[in-house]
């Protein structure tokens, strides 16, 4: 699976990283694995970083059921980086799903990190180990 995850328990933040070709499996299973994770807060944020990502084998039901699958609480930010356009074009169309789902607007797409962490409210990307 090109996928992993980090959680920053003093940050409060889940990080995903996924590179490659990502399908919807692989996103199932990150969610599968982190919803098992003794670590894993429902409260925490996110940051996806699937700005290594070269391709998605989604289709928009599938892109439908990972937005509004409720991992995460609503009032958890979510940031996503993608550099590449049809990636960052997906991640846009599940923010929507996501919005609609939860009648909040909780997550942000962005082609750069910094960004990401800023609207996330951080300066860096903490250290894995913490």
């Amino acid at each position: 699976m090109p996928a992993r995850y980090v959680i920053h328990k003093d940050q409060r933040l889940v990080v995903n990283y996924g590179w490659g070709h990502l399908t919807f499996a692989d996103f199932r299973g990150q969610q599968e694995a982190m919803i098992k994770d003794p670590n894993f807060d429902p409260s925490f944020n996110q940051l996806v970083d699937v700005s290594q990502t070269t391709s998605l084998n989604l289709t928009v039901e599938e892109a439908k059921t990972i937005a509004r699958c409720g991992i995460f609480l609503p009032t958890s930010r979510r940031a996503v980086v993608a550099t590449n356009p049809a990636v960052f074009a997906m991640g846009r169309l599940m923010d929507v799903y996501h919005a609609m789902a939860t009648r909040r607007e909780q997550v942000g797409v962005f082609y750069d990190r910094e960004s990401a962490l800023k609207w996330l409210g951080l300066e860096t990307l903490p250290p894995e180990g913490n």
